[in-house]
């Protein structure tokens, strides 16, 4: 467990709990125990889907800007690989992620949010990317992502101007896939995750191995990919399992295993 960065695990859910006070600025050893606790989760059979939270305050306000500061050229060109990598980890999770937002999520804290398959926050949140106005660019994938999302307009616009959103604006411009009281955001996001904990998981990281493959590469390539993917689940004792199910019981009855 590490100093910032920690995994707990109940019911099949896993919560990557940051805990850096009083922000949760992203700084070198936090991005690093946030890249071992997503391989953890990853590793778990345990853990059928994943929470990433900031605590009831605040998700993640942006990286160290102080440790940025005192970085020179050749600091920095070697840390932006260390910092993108650790939250493809979280990307690259083969299960269901959620964000649970609150307060600020901002710079590489949204990013960390946009890894993440689904976005749930308070009502009073504040999302955007910021780094402009620090005289530099988002640097872990908030101008693919993020673009990916809302198209390019409007995420030019978000990483031109620097501006806050607040959670309403976006929600409607889906940078936020929910929001929901304050108080609410984390039992919102567990719950959200708990509905995976019993389902077909290697179905499940197909699924989001496909959707997020065919999204890097062209219709054709997509279609090829989901092919693939669906033919090796006729593998899996997950695609047996759930079609005998279906057969002998109906529709969204089978108990699933995982493998």
């Amino acid at each position: 467990m590490g100093e910032f960065v920690r995994l707990e695990v109940e019911g099949g859910v896993g919560t990557i709990r940051l805990d850096r006070p009083p922000m949760n600025a992203i700084n070198r050893q936090l991005q690093a125990e946030l890249r071992e606790a997503a391989r953890e989760a990853a590793a778990r059979a345990d853990v059928k889907a994943v929470v990433v939270y900031g605590g009831p305050k605040v998700f993640a306000a942006g990286a160290d800007v102080k440790e940025f500061a005192a970085m020179s050229y050749g600091d920095i060109t070697d840390y932006a690989p260390e910092l993108q990598a650790s939250i493809a980890e979280v990307a690259a999770l083969p299960k269901p992620t959620v964000a649970a937002i609150t307060g600020y999520a901002l710079g590489g804290g949204f990013e960390l949010a946009l890894a993440c398959d689904r976005r749930v926050a308070g009502d009073n949140a504040k999302v955007g990317q910021p780094e402009v106005l620090l005289g530099i660019i988002p640097g872990a994938g908030g101008t693919q992502r993020l673009a990916r999302l809302v198209g390019p307009s409007k995420a030019k616009d978000i990483v031109y101007t620097g501006r806050f959103l607040g959670a309403e604006e976006a929600l409607a411009i889906g940078m936020l896939d929910q929001v929901v009281a304050p108080d609410d955001v984390y039992t919102t996001a567990v719950a959200w995750a708990a509905q995976f904990t019993g389902g077909a998981s290697r179905a499940l990281a197909a699924a989001k191995a496909a959707i997020d493959g065919g999204l890097d590469n062209d219709l054709a390539s997509g279609l090829k990919l989901e092919t693939h993917l669906f033919a090796a689940l006729f593998a899996t004792e997950d695609r047996t399992t759930g079609m005998r199910s279906f057969i002998e019981n109906g529709p969204g009855k089978a108990e699933f295993d995982g493998r």
